[in-house]
């Protein structure tokens, strides 16, 4: 069992690198759609890879435009989104932000899958609206709300949240190379419009390479591996961990900070996150 939390424990210190590792790529000159499009056309090569080797290749007709749309709005629109919180934000607020999923979730869950709102998610969602106010009126030492970095870290935490609606219908359907193999690059073909692309210094392309093989086709294959060994509820929890190692990285490297109010805020959503996976477990 405690190979189990080791290995999901892993993966959320590599989850938490994703904003560090943006930063590295701004200040190299990388604008944030570009990373966020070779963080997933790197990934998708290992996924490609893997789905090969594995023959796990096929999709139902009848689910190719389900797979294509999650490109679209969950792989583009939460790379994207998030890359620009970290731009506008900070990698720190940004990363808060994105765990107000479990909060969407519980809304979208209610409204699409008619999952009964219970005392207890309502208490959660609620938990997290105020720490979104938090961490809105705390951020940045107590500066004026930056409204672009709130907007797009709200968006990622529901794009975030997207994922586990549609694995309600797909994950247990198809293995997770196969979902990915057709989904990276749709994702990615959304941004390519977007992107001037161009020669940039290597320390670009190697905060983009660590992100695709560690933060997100590494830090997948561990925590999947995880929860082969302990409870989902549990894996949730430990998994947890990525805003705090994120906004400690922060600190560290960028200096970013809040200010009280911010760490209260940040504080009501991370408990939001536990009593809604505690509820769930009961």
């Amino acid at each position: 069992m405690f190979t189990g939390y080791a290995l999901v424990a892993a993966a959320a210190l590599m989850w938490g690198l994703i904003g560090p590792l943006s930063k590295f790529a701004f200040q190299a000159g990388m604008a944030p759609l570009e990373v966020a499009f070779w963080r997933a056309m790197l990934a998708w090569v290992l996924y490609a890879g893997q789905a090969v080797a594995t023959g796990r290749l096929k999709v139902e007709p009848r689910d190719v435009p389900w797979i294509l749309g999650f490109g679209v709005v969950c792989i583009a629109g939460l790379f994207v989104s998030y890359v620009l919180a970290v731009r506008e934000g900070g990698a720190a607020l940004a990363s808060v932000l994105l765990y107000t999923a479990p909060a969407w979730v519980a809304l979208l869950a209610w409204r699409i899958l008619k999952e009964p709102m219970t005392r207890i998610k309502a208490i959660a969602v609620a938990a997290t609206v105020l720490g979104v106010a938090g961490v809105s009126l705390g951020d940045g030492l107590g500066s004026s709300v930056n409204v672009a970095a709130i907007g797009l870290g709200l968006t990622a935490g529901l794009t975030y949240a997207l994922y586990y609606i549609f694995g309600k219908a797909f994950l247990t359907r198809y293995a997770t190379p196969t979902i990915f193999l057709y989904a990276l690059p749709t994702g990615a073909a959304c941004m390519v419009p977007f992107i001037d692309f161009g020669p940039r210094p290597a320390t670009a392309w190697i905060s983009c390479a660590v992100m695709a093989v560690c933060s997100t086709y590494g830090a997948y294959s561990l925590y999947y591996a995880g929860l082969r060994r302990i409870e989902a509820s549990r894996a949730a929890v430990v998994a947890s961990l990525e805003p705090v190692v994120a906004a400690v990285l922060a600190f560290i490297l960028f200096d970013e900070r809040f200010c009280a109010l911010g760490y209260a805020g940040s504080a009501l959503i991370l408990g939001a996150v536990l009593l809604t996976i505690l509820a769930g477990k009961r």
